[in-house]
């Protein structure tokens, strides 16, 4: 028996007063991370350059000129066109809950010096899915992009059609790539950036067909996901499969940018691509 005993830690002995959320842990490696340092880095694990997810005004900040945001669109909020049973009242608690009106923000913007539009989704509200707000909202932007000379740029989050607006949402593929189209015929630039998760009808309507498609390091991209693939094809998937490096290996991504670089990427490629006045 040891000359010195050691009292058995109890759940009682724990101090009340320590705040809780303060440490995150990553999902990629596992380790832990204080909230203040995933902050100053852009919510980016330093250990295995994991991209946390992060909500669209984040994001916007982290691209705009400091100050130079203005959004436009508010007051647009889902309507319950198919009568879906617990869908107002589920979009209200979204609304409550995110301070988001729907799953996008657009607004005016300048990045690098130079004057574009953008549309950030957020996937904390209903997963990113794309319903009428969404695509009406793009849809204002480009048209806005194309009446006031603008680049235009898109980050992508989300989980694809919502299914609660049935053929209205997926109207809103066809509806956003024509007024890319439009924006095409414009000679205006069309900037993509997708982020984790980008898929469904997003993948398949405006987020692939960028002048320039951009991504997130390890960011999945892909239509369906690949357990439904794997179960259609009955094949094994290669290695990577629906990754942003995998995408960029076959031509669907033209760069994978880091979130500390991509201010100064998008300000680049704008100041290439931006017509002269």
């Amino acid at each position: 028996m040891g000359i010195f005993s050691k009292p058995l830690l109890q759940r009682r002995d724990r101090r009340e007063d320590i705040p809780e959320g303060l440490w995150i842990k990553c999902p990629e490696c596992g380790g832990m991370i204080h909230i203040l340092e995933l902050q100053q880095h852009h919510y980016v694990c330093q250990s295995c350059n994991n991209h946390f997810l992060i909500e669209a005004r984040q994001r916007i900040a982290l691209i705009a000129d400091e100050g130079s945001f203005e959004e436009t669109e508010m007051g647009l909020v889902s309507a319950n066109p198919l009568g879906f049973d617990g869908y107002a009242e589920k979009t209200a608690d979204l609304c409550a809950k995110t301070g988001l009106e729907d799953a996008v923000v657009t607004g005016r913007l300048l990045i690098g010096g130079h004057r574009a539009m953008i549309a950030v989704m957020d996937f904390k509200y209903f997963a990113g899915s794309m319903g009428s707000v969404v695509g009406e909202k793009i849809t204002r932007a480009v048209e806005m992009a194309i009446a006031e000379r603008r680049g235009l740029v898109i980050a992508s989050a989300s989980s694809g059609a919502r299914m609660q607006e049935g053929m209205l949402s997926l109207m809103q593929m066809a509806k956003t790539c024509g007024a890319l189209a439009r924006l095409s015929e414009a000679k205006l630039p069309y900037i993509s950036v997708m982020t984790h998760p980008t898929t469904g009808g997003v993948t398949a309507s405006f987020a692939t067909i960028g002048d320039i498609n951009l991504a997130e390091p390890r960011c999945m991209i892909g239509f369906a996901g690949p357990r439904v693939v794997k179960e259609t094809t009955h094949q094994n998937l290669p290695s990577g499969f629906q990754t942003a490096e995998f995408m960029l290996e076959h031509g669907l991504v033209d760069a994978i940018v880091q979130r500390h670089e991509l201010r100064g990427k998008l300000g680049k490629l704008l100041g290439f691509m931006m017509p002269e006045a």
